[in-house]
């Protein structure tokens, strides 16, 4: 049996978006996640679109004041830029990246699925809850919102 594992040839691809959010490339999603060639273009659409689709319907009534003000874009109500992109926009993309993490984190784990190496998997990744916390944070700062609720009893 040879260690050789074939990996899918992978096209880079940008998925549009509601006019208002940005579009999302779906090469550095792909990169900045650390996907490898397994997760093929297709699946990884399907997770960009899902993840585009629940933070969309999150922001839905904030989208609605923000229009109502006159943004027409969300690059629009923040016009703050670092590393030459818009905040509330590099916002939005780490929301749709995080959950597209969970979404494989979740789904895919190593080939390695003996004892030890689920072991392994469990002390050095990051887990489908870390990645869903990394999405609430993001939202929660598109929003202008605090990351916790704290009230004494």
């Amino acid at each position: 049996m040879s260690g050789f594992i074939g990996q899918a040839a992978t096209q880079p691809f940008i998925l549009s978006n509601d006019p208002f959010f940005p579009e999302i490339d779906a090469t550095a999603l792909r990169a900045s996640v650390r996907l490898s060639g397994d997760v093929s273009d297709k699946r990884l659409e399907t997770a960009i679109v899902d993840a585009m689709l629940t933070t969309n319907r999150e922001l839905k009534a904030r989208k609605a004041e923000w229009l109502a003000a006159g943004h027409a874009s969300l690059a629009q109500v923040d016009p703050a830029t670092i590393a030459d992109r818009n905040v509330l926009e590099q916002l939005y993309t780490r929301a749709v990246r995080a959950l597209v993490a969970a979404e494989f984190a979740e789904r895919y784990r190593g080939y390695d699925a003996t004892a030890s190496g689920v072991r392994e998997d469990a002390e050095q990744l990051p887990t489908a809850d870390d990645f869903r916390r990394d999405y609430r944070h993001a939202l929660r700062d598109l929003l202008g919102t605090r990351h916790a609720t704290i009230e004494l009893i």
